[in-house]
């Protein structure tokens, strides 16, 4: 059971850096957008940068609806971050540790 706990946490740890990547990659797109950097009139630019937002807005969403707008400056990226970080760092490894255990 030990060998099957190891493997699940290097899934779920592997998906959430993975998630991390994506996270910041979002965030740098956006700001890319928004000081015109790059332009959304090209297709494949508008493809990626809505794929991205599709797939990252129903997780910040929720954040969206607790914290509120400052000024324009969006807050949710950085508390997604930090939620994530902290659930790998914190919350995955005493889990899975734990359910190797309960299986030996």
């Amino acid at each position: 059971m030990a060998a099957i706990a190891g493997f699940l946490y290097f899934i779920v740890d592997g998906l959430l850096g993975l998630l991390i990547i994506v996270l910041i990659v979002a965030a740098i797109m956006s700001w890319l957008v928004a000081f015109n950097v790059i332009n959304l009139n090209n297709s494949t630019v508008r493809s990626i940068y809505y794929g991205l937002e599709r797939f990252i807005d129903p997780m910040l969403r929720p954040i969206r609806k607790i914290i509120p707008s400052l000024g324009g400056v969006d807050l949710s990226f950085l508390i997604l971050f930090l939620i994530i970080q902290g659930a790998r760092g914190y919350l995955i490894r005493p889990l899975f540790d734990a359910l190797a255990r309960v299986g030996s």
